[in-house]
């Protein structure tokens, strides 16, 4: 097989492009796994609801791309703080899959309620005009909407990481799971601070459907299948790994680009054949911590 240079090239830019949207909606699921011991079903929701709150404001109030860049994570976030505080806070001490069947019962709710209202066909969304252009690369015309997404995802996912691992506010967070009645013993309202988490991934996610409403065609269904890769890219990162939901998402984005173009039929499961490979590997995945 023949592949030309700038088809490769090409290939890899559109892969990291999608990798970008793998690592910041697998960081939001790795935070509150990692914090909260919830398997946050709910996630790919949470993404398509930042994205429909976006087309709504546009199509309903004028409200531009930008505004809603910061409105849309605010809204979800605090749509967040009802879930945790009304519904999670009363499965953290069982079984995982107590918190798994109510927030996909609670995507299905979410998603039902919008498809009923918007049908399942896509609602175009277009990029703001500042970023509507392209750039000649010479190999590839890349757009620069692309490119804006990609450097505001891995923005956003180094600024998290950083936060979470290397700040006094992050060393609270790890330890409040770990033991909620030593850091309370520090005057640290851990309750507060497990809603807060909830509701900055949630705000995360919504982050990512903004980022996406542009690229992917806006529908109540839009969250589905890219749920599912994500939740694959977490498992092989390892479940609570932060860097490494980052590094897998944008990695497995780049390798389902570059199986474009050498096996076309299999770019749409090489993540779930890596994910097997891996689990069978080292079972707490790539940067899991072995119990």
């Amino acid at each position: 097989m023949n592949i030309s240079l700038p088809a490769l090239l090409s290939q890899l830019l559109l892969g990291l492009v999608n990798g970008s949207f793998y690592a910041i909606l697998s960081l939001g699921l790795a935070v509150i796994f990692g914090l909260l011991n919830v398997i946050n079903f709910a996630h790919g929701a949470l993404f398509m609801l930042g994205a429909v709150l976006t087309w709504m404001a546009m199509e309903y109030f004028g409200i531009n791309y930008w505004v809603m860049l910061i409105a849309a994570p605010v809204v979800i976030g605090i749509f967040g703080v009802v879930i945790e505080r009304l519904l999670l806070r009363w499965i953290y001490k069982l079984d995982h899959l107590y918190g798994l069947l109510l927030t996909l019962g609670l995507t299905l709710l979410i998603e039902g309620v919008f498809r009923s209202i918007y049908g399942v066909s896509g609602l175009p969304y277009d990029a703001p005009d500042a970023l509507s252009s392209a750039t000649d690369l010479g190999f590839m015309v890349l757009p620069n909407y692309r490119a804006w997404v990609v450097v505001a995802s891995l923005v956003v996912c180094f600024a998290t990481w950083y936060v979470i691992e290397k700040t006094r506010i992050g060393a609270y967070l790890r330890a409040g799971t770990e033991n909620p009645r030593l850091v309370e013993a520090f005057g640290v309202n851990v309750p507060l601070m497990i809603t807060l988490t909830y509701a900055f991934g949630a705000g995360l996610a919504a982050f990512a459907g903004v980022l996406a409403a542009p690229v992917i065609q806006v529908s109540p269904l839009m969250g589905q299948n890219l749920i599912i890769v994500v939740f694959a890219v977490v498992v092989i990162g390892g479940m609570g790994s932060i860097m490494g939901a980052i590094l897998t998402g944008l990695g497995l984005g780049v390798i389902e680009g570059l199986t474009k173009v050498f096996y076309p039929e299999a770019s749409s499961t090489v993540v779930f054949v890596i994910m097997v490979i891996v689990l069978l590997i080292r079972p707490a995945g790539l940067f899991g911590k072995e119990k």
